[in-house]
């Protein structure tokens, strides 16, 4: 089993959590299979513990960029801000002098926006950081959820972060693009599901105790083996770890072509 990437923005060292151990019981769906492959493969880790204003920010910075562009942007922005409230320093940054700090992590305008808002509205709400942290960790999830998505600039794959890896809420499976594509490329939601029904689909079929690094496991996946354009199964069955699960939707292995599971399913 690997030791999680310290480059994954959402997990690794900096991500809160503990290493634990779960009964390797019979799934009861295939999604259950999956995961518990993944968890051989990866790692298998309960989450929280992560300041949820900062996390909320390095959610933002990784929007739309990778792990690379966006964890240097993370970086910088706390060797700047931190010592004090981070939310009521970004609250009153200037915003010239914060799209400096976050270049690399593209979109700075926007997110360097996005940020300030959202940092004077938790303040004015709730006070600060710490008060915003005990309302992640001990409200009703939905409720928590529901106003994250109030925020300008969060959305569902945002607040669920927020809610995983800050408030260590089981049964919390954010969906981003790598998530988005496997689970419909292997048939663990319809072909043509949004990112919203993918995840009522996992968290359904997922136990919560095993979402977290369930997430996290199969966003690495995508990144080694389960890629967009050249999927490991294209080069055998024995180049994907998980080939006996899948359905393969959109991959033709004979013509060697890859369309979005969508538009396979339109074209029959």
């Amino acid at each position: 089993m690997k030791d999680e990437p310290a480059e994954n923005i959402s997990g690794g060292p900096d991500g809160g959590g503990v290493e634990a151990e779960f009964d390797p019981s019979e799934a009861d769906t295939r999604a259950e299979a999956v995961v518990d492959e993944l968890g051989e493969l990866y790692w298998r880790k309960a989450y929280g513990g992560q300041d949820a204003f900062e996390c909320l920010v390095r959610t933002i910075l990784s929007q739309n960029t990778s792990d690379v562009a966006s964890q240097p942007a993370h970086d910088s922005l706390m060797n700047r801000y931190s010592g004090g409230d981070l939310a009521k320093t970004l609250a009153d940054a200037e915003q010239s002098e914060l799209v400096e700090t976050i270049q690399s992590a593209g979109l700075y305008n926007q997110k360097s926006e996005m940020m300030i808002d959202a940092a004077a509205e938790i303040v004015d709400e709730f006070g600060g950081e710490a008060a915003f942290d005990a309302y992640v960790r001990e409200e009703d999830p939905q409720t928590v959820r529901d106003r994250l998505l109030e925020i300008r600039g969060v959305g569902p794959k945002t607040a669920d972060c927020v809610l995983l890896f800050s408030g260590g809420r089981g049964g919390v499976f954010p969906v981003d693009t790598h998530v988005h594509r496997i689970s419909r490329r292997m048939g663990l939601a319809p072909p043509d599901a949004d990112h919203e029904e993918v995840r009522e689909y996992l968290e359904r079929d997922v136990p919560a105790e095993k979402c977290g690094f369930g997430h996290t496991a199969m966003i690495q996946f995508g990144r080694e083996y389960c890629k967009a354009q050249k999927p490991a199964c294209l080069d055998g069955p024995e180049a994907c770890p998980l080939y006996d699960y899948c359905e393969r939707v959109g991959i033709d292995e004979i013509e060697e072509s890859v369309v979005d599971p969508a538009e396979a399913v339109a074209d029959d």
